[in-house]
């Protein structure tokens, strides 16, 4: 499949998890790919741009260097992000502003610099990574959930703001996915394995989500064949968000 031969998408976060796999799946429908990653250690044919996304020098300096080397800037997708734990009890300011300032204000600024190259675009799209948790409440992600609920709501309006402009704004919302930060929460776990059947049960479907499963999603949101997709949060979650299944 060549959907997006002949585009330049960027994808934060893109060196590892989730986003490697959005980054590699794209790159193998045609597209020319950046990945924007604190440690942009990348396999070819994709870029690696080392940016930090809480920077807006940094997130400007990367932007602009992708359209130098590719002419421009076609897709961009919001990865990056970090985790928390805890109830609201648990987390000072400091942390608040940290996981703030990743997870909602990295999509700002990387949006920013991005959508004056994306007005120019044909197949203008940006999609971004949010999480079931900012539409079911789970237990001790008061500060994750927060953050994800902004991305939910920062999706709709940025759609909103741009679909006339032809920039589609879509997200994804992926149950718990077998990511390397799942992985090192996990490892911290009193009993790992417990820990990671607890996670397993509590998807309708009784397994992780795999970082394949969310690159197929963002790639779907992404691609020039959804041109009438805007303004969609599309579920990746095994069913967790809309399903109520009996117990077994």
């Amino acid at each position: 499949m060549t959907d997006f031969e002949g585009l330049v998408a960027v994808v934060t976060g893109g060196a590892s998890g989730i986003g490697l796999a959005t980054a590699t799946l794209l790159s193998r429908r045609g597209a020319a790919v950046a990945a924007l990653d604190l440690n942009p250690d990348v396999p070819e044919p994709l870029v690696g741009v080392r940016t930090d996304v809480t920077d807006d020098e940094s997130v400007r300096a990367a932007v602009a260097e992708v359209v130098r080397r590719f002419g421009r800037l076609d897709v961009v997708v919001n990865n990056a992000g970090i985790g928390a734990q805890g109830d609201v009890l648990a987390n000072d300011d400091d942390e608040w502003h940290k996981v703030l300032d990743v997870n909602v204000l990295g999509m700002v600024r990387v949006s920013r610099a991005a959508l004056p190259h994306l007005r120019k675009s044909a197949s203008a799209a940006i999609v971004n990574t949010c999480s079931v948790a900012a539409r079911a409440g789970l237990p001790q992600r008061a500060l994750y959930s927060a953050s994800k609920g902004a991305v939910y709501s920062l999706t709709l309006a940025m759609a909103a703001d741009h679909v006339r402009e032809g920039v589609r704004v879509n997200a994804v919302a992926p149950g718990t996915a077998d990511t390397p930060w799942v992985g090192r929460l996990l490892d911290t776990a009193p009993d790992p394995e417990a820990e990671r059947a607890a996670l397993e049960a509590r998807q309708p479907h009784g397994r992780l989500v795999s970082a394949d499963e969310v690159a197929g999603a963002i790639a779907y949101l992404a691609s020039p064949l959804s041109g009438s997709t805007t303004g969609t949060v599309l579920a990746v979650d095994g069913g967790m968000h809309g399903l109520r299944l009996r117990p077994r």
